[in-house]
């Protein structure tokens, strides 16, 4: 060890595994600079072995507040911050254990007997990412939280919008929320990706998007071929650049109210936006869509499989991709037109029928006759004895009319079988 002195300031270097260490001690007086000269050699060379000294008083909202400060910290991390530090905040990191962790998941749940396994997963999950990094920074030793267990999450029936609901939707949306709704059901998107979609990243010469920005790094710049009523949508409010959607000039954040409104115009069950991404991928697993196709359009993870880094799905793939989900949607469309279309008939011909009934019924009752109720009384009747009657007749004309159809028919297939069968 050595010290030389700089002005009036003590600094102190040494030499560990060959490299050159320097720094100030901060003090005139000699001694104090050997004692602190020590103290830095020996923090040199605890680092070298990986030796952690570990503040045992720390808390963990101290080591929350450093985790904060060192630019490593998201959103969703703050938000789980928010339930954890008022149950975890004054312990000690070192006294941290899995049977507190536990404590903590009952007390979750005594306060909100409606909360889901896996949404306290995630306040835990967040707490031992932040053991992991306090260990990365060598503020502790081991992470007490390592092995913790998760609870089992049950699976949740995600919400698929049907073509009815859709149209009933888009009828309701208007404006941004209109381009969003169609840009989520045609390709997928998250919604912060198509808040974020810029002009510039559409082609529109080869009917392709670009994804501006993405939640995940699979998901960046993936390409998509444009359906043709997202295509004509974009293409009659195209700009040179700037986002697609905004709202009076402005980006666009939340839809939170725009949503929930247009849900209550069109008059349908209560569905989440991300529920259209989901409604994107069911329908093209209904028209016969491959799982490794489909992941590359909505820019999924492709995971641990084999080659997964090798595999890319063609641009004609995913063109042909899309034109199937377009027939599809066609297809469906045509059936609920033709479904929509008896619907009204069958309606037609019972407001028919029944109209017919009553003008039938209204002269009898006109030639009869007034009648006092005695009179009714003694023919066996009673105030509400003719209605019953006529809804007698009514059901007799029904059934012998069914009666008589279903004999035609009989006889006609019969007849049909007789030429068929004769040489």
């Amino acid at each position: 060890m050595s010290l030389f002195k700089r002005g009036d300031v003590w600094w102190s270097y040494f030499y560990q595994d060959g490299v050159r260490h320097q720094q100030s001690t901060g003090t005139s007086n000699r001694r104090q600079a050997e004692i602190i000269a020590a103290k830095l050699k020996e923090e040199v060379n605890q680092r070298r072995f990986q030796i952690v000294q570990t503040d045992p008083q720390m808390t963990f909202e101290e080591l929350a507040a450093r985790f904060t400060a060192s630019g490593s910290v998201h959103k969703h991390h703050l938000y789980h911050l928010k339930f954890l530090l008022p149950f975890f905040g004054g312990t000690p990191v070192l006294r941290l254990t899995k049977s507190l962790a536990d404590e903590f998941r009952h007390a979750r749940r005594a306060h909100n007997p409606q909360i889901k396994d896996a949404t306290v997963n995630r306040d835990l999950s967040v707490i031992r990412h932040i053991l992991y990094w306090a260990m990365d920074e060598q503020l502790i030793p081991a992470n007490p939280l390592a092995r913790l267990k998760m609870a089992r999450e049950r699976r949740t029936r995600r919400q698929v919008l049907s073509v009815a609901e859709e149209q009933l939707l888009l009828s309701a949306a208007t404006g941004h929320l209109y381009t969003m709704i169609i840009a989520a059901l045609d390709t997928g998107m998250r919604r912060g990706e198509i808040t974020s979609q810029r002009w510039e990243d559409i082609d529109f010469d080869r009917k392709l998007l670009f994804v501006t920005h993405s939640k995940t790094p699979e998901g960046e710049s993936r390409e998509i071929p444009l359906t043709a009523r997202l295509h004509d949508l974009l293409l009659e409010n195209r700009k040179a650049k700037g986002l697609v959607v905004s709202y009076k000039g402005k980006p666009v954040r939340i839809i939170k109210r725009t949503w929930k409104t247009a849900l209550k115009n069109a008059q349908i069950r209560h569905v989440r936006f991300h529920d259209l991404r989901h409604t994107f991928n069911t329908r093209l697993m209904e028209a016969q869509v491959l799982q490794e196709i489909r992941m590359a359009l909505m820019g999924h993870s492709p995971g641990s499989k084999v080659h997964a880094t090798y595999t890319h799905i063609e641009l004609p793939v995913k063109r042909d991709a899309i034109r199937k989900l377009e027939q599809w949607k066609i297809h469906q469309e045509t059936e609920l037109a033709l479904r929509q279309e008896d619907e009204q008939q069958n309606k037609e011909k019972t407001d028919a029928r029944t109209e017919t009934d009553r003008s039938e019924s209204e002269p009898a009752q006109v030639a009869g006759g007034p009648q006092t109720v005695e009179e009714e009384v003694a023919r066996g009747g009673g105030p509400g004895t003719s209605r019953k009657a006529q809804g007698r007749d009514r059901r007799s004309g029904r059934r012998t009319e069914g009666q008589a159809q279903a004999a035609s028919k009989v006889r006609r297939g019969q007849e049909d079988l007789r030429n068929h069968l004769e040489p």
